[in-house]
C-alpha cells in the first residue's frame, strides 16, 4: 500500500482499493482514491505545505456549499498535509450547464458574507491572501488585494515605475470606479476557467477556492480573464438570475486588476504589462 493509501484510510476509516495518479495538478499532487465502500474521491498533497493551506481550502468549500447555489465536492476529510474530497467525474462543457452555472453563482454570491474579507488569511495558489476586512469594498480592494501585489511585482522587477504608476493612480480614484456600493457577496474568489469541473452529471463544479467576502464581479472578472467554455451564457444566465449593475462590463478591468498582479509576482512575463493596461484602460476619457 502507497503512502497516500494508507493516510487515507487513517482519515477515512474506509479501506482504498486503488489510487491513480491525476494529471493537472500543478500545486498539489491530486490522487483519485477508490474505496472500499464503493465510493471514490480524491486525495490533494503538498510537501511543505504552510500551516492552513488544506484547512482553509476546507473551509470555503464548506462555507460556499452553505449557499446551496453552486456545485461544490464535499470535504470528506483534512489534515495539515491534505484534503480529501468527493470525486468529480469529468465530462464536456455544455451550454446548458453554463446556463445553470450563472444562475447557481448568482444564489452563492447572494448568500453573502459578514464583511469585506475573511477571519483568516488564505492563499490563492500558492500565494498567500490577505483577508483582514475593511469596511468597504474599494478600501478592502486597494488594500488587500491591489496594493500588497504592486508593491510584491514591482519588488520582483516585474512592474516598472511607470507601470506601478498608472495601477497606483486606479487606487487614488477607486471609490469613483467602483460603480454602485453593494453587500460584501460569498465569492470563490479563484475562479478562473481551470477551477471549474464540468461534470458527467450535467453540472459544472466548483474547486479550489479562495473564499472570502467580495464583491461579485471579481468573480465575473475572474472567469473572462483567461477564458472558459460558454462564458457569454453565464454571464446572461447569472445577470438574468440577479440583475448586475449598470456599467459592471467597464469594471471588468479593475477587478483583474488583483489576479493579473499575483501572475506578475509568481511568474512574471507581460502579467506586469496586463496589469499596467488594464489600469490604463480604467483610467481612459470615456
Amino acid at each position: 500500500m502507497t503512502g497516500t493509501a494508507a493516510r487515507a484510510e487513517a482519515l477515512l476509516g474506509h479501506g482504498v482499493v486503488s489510487t491513480t495518479p491525476v494529471a493537472g495538478g500543478d500545486i498539489c499532487t491530486a490522487t483519485r482514491l477508490r474505496l472500499t465502500d464503493g465510493r471514490s474521491a480524491v486525495i490533494k498533497t503538498r510537501p511543505h505545505a504552510p500551516t492552513g493551506f488544506f484547512d482553509r481550502e476546507a473551509a470555503g468549500l464548506r462555507w460556499l456549499a452553505e449557499a446551496d447555489g453552486a456545485h461544490l465536492p464535499e470535504v470528506l476529510a483534512v489534515a495539515d498535509d491534505c484534503l480529501i474530497l468527493t470525486w468529480v467525474e469529468t465530462g464536456r462543457p455544455s451550454a446548458e450547464a453554463a446556463e445553470m452555472l450563472g444562475r447557481a453563482l448568482a444564489t452563492t454570491h447572494a448568500a453573502g458574507a459578514p464583511t469585506f474579507g475573511a477571519d483568516t488569511d488564505g492563499f490563492i495558489g500558492t500565494a498567500p491572501l490577505p483577508n483582514r476586512p475593511l469596511p468597504t469594498w474599494p478600501e478592502f480592494y486597494a488594500s488587500r488585494r491591489v496594493m500588497p501585489y504592486l508593491r510584491a511585482a514591482r519588488d520582483r522587477g516585474a512592474l516598472t515605475t511607470d507601470e506601478a504608476d498608472a495601477i497606483e493612480a486606479v487606487m487614488r480614484r477607486i471609490h469613483e470606479l467602483a460603480g454602485p456600493a453593494e453587500p460584501p457577496a460569498r465569492l470563490h474568489g479563484d475562479l478562473w476557467s481551470g477551477n471549474l469541473v464540468w461534470s458527467t452529471d450535467g453540472a459544472v463544479w466548483l474547486i479550489d477556492p479562495a473564499a472570502h467576502g467580495g464583491h461579485r464581479e471579481t468573480d465575473l472578472a475572474m472567469l473572462a480573464l483567461f477564458g472558459a467554455p460558454h462564458l457569454q451564457r453565464v454571464l446572461d444566465s447569472y445577470d438574468e438570475a440577479v440583475p448586475l449593475a449598470e456599467g459592471w462590463r467597464e469594471r471588468v478591468a479593475l477587478h483583474q486588476l488583483h489576479p493579473l498582479l499575483v501572475h506578475a509576482t509568481l511568474f512574471g512575463g507581460t502579467y506586469g504589462a496586463r496589469a499596467a493596461d488594464a489600469a490604463r484602460s480604467l483610467l481612459a476619457p470615456r
